[in-house]
């Protein structure tokens, strides 16, 4: 598939080096290393995240005031390595201790339980959390066995409030925790993605799309004639109530997500159903989000998100975050 780049080998690090180019007043390079980190550190407990590339602006467009303050740029599709990984750690590390975000893959939990242990030597105190948003993954019984996805979003916006408002590691990563059990992800692939110098990574025919699909091209729950907009948001909102049963009452954050080549235009066309089928549901959407957040490079398709707020979740939503792809700017009360 026809891609603008130069050397296949060379898409990660030149990508890197333009971001930097274009966010030199944000971020600054981790030393000898694919990583990056806000330039605003302010003593607080340190959140770190990163993953393969391919799915931007995730997770490098999190880092920032209120959200992530580094990530470890891995390959396209694939995890960081440990030393990667470690030094970005040691880079964020303000003497308070960090967390690591973990998006839940074979690679990613491996390399960074060896940085862990790796920066645990050097001194830095280290705990994670791992994301697990991806109900299409493994069965409810089995949550953790499941991939996370664009949910590590509310993730990150949970810890990172938390950090900005002086939370110990321990706190933090409680918070972190809190978050991630209370949000559920589900999405659809319409076409496939290539690794840069690769054929594409799977085939659908023109009239399919995959049900469950995960962000590296991982079989989903069933491959189906493709219908219109309203019926794919009432299947995908209908496992996800059926995820979190009676939700009358509960106020919820929406996030339709949409994969790099699904346009705004199909985008909102999900969101005005998934927002009209949550309000027959009695769901209160305290906040709706649509936009590409976490991409499968040119795949096209979309996810929905679903973030059900308690009252200390709602108090870290509302805290203030600016970042180079999420902005809360005031919370909701102003």
């Amino acid at each position: 598939m026809k891609k603008i780049i130069n050397d296949p080998l060379k898409v990660v690090e030149e990508s890197l080096q333009g971001l930097l180019y274009a966010n030199g007043d944000l971020y600054e390079k981790v030393p000898d290393a694919c990583g990056i980190i806000s330039k605003e550190r302010n003593g607080k407990t340190a959140i770190v995240s990163g993953g393969g590339s391919g799915h931007e602006p995730m997770l490098s467009g999190l880092v920032g005031k209120g959200m992530l303050t580094g990530a470890a740029v891995g390959n396209v599709f694939a995890s960081p390595d440990p030393y990667t990984i470690k030094e970005t750690i040691k880079a964020a590390d303000q003497g308070k201790g960090v967390l690591c975000l973990i998006w839940n893959y074979a690679g990613d939990t491996m390399n960074f339980d060896v940085a862990e242990d790796l920066a645990s030597m050097e001194g830095v105190k280290v705990s994670h959390v791992i994301v697990n948003d991806d109900i299409a993954s493994a069965p409810k019984e089995d949550k953790k066995g499941r991939r996370g996805v664009a949910g590590i979003l509310f993730v990150a916006k949970a810890a990172g409030a938390a950090a900005e408002l002086g939370y110990s590691l321990e706190e933090v990563k409680e918070a972190a925790e809190r978050a991630n059990e209370h949000v559920r992800t589900i999405g659809i692939a319409i076409t496939p993605c290539s690794i840069p110098g690769n054929p594409p990574n799977f085939e659908l025919g023109e009239e399919e799309y995959e049900y469950g699909m995960g962000i590296h091209g991982e079989p989903g729950i069933s491959r189906e004639s493709l219908v219109s907009a309203d019926e794919l948001t009432e299947k995908m909102i209908g496992d996800l109530k059926e995820e979190f049963g009676d939700l009358k009452g509960r106020e919820a954050v929406l996030l339709v997500n949409g994969m790099a080549a699904t346009t705004d235009l199909e985008l909102y066309i999900i969101n005005k159903k998934a927002c009209e089928l949550l309000k027959e549901a009695g769901v209160i959407l305290y906040d709706n989000i649509v936009g590409k957040y976490c991409t499968s490079l040119e795949m096209a398709g979309a996810s929905v998100s679903l973030f059900i707020l308690d009252e200390e979740l709602k108090r870290l939503y509302d805290q203030p975050a600016c970042t180079r792809c999420y902005t809360q700017k005031y919370g909701k009360d102003g």
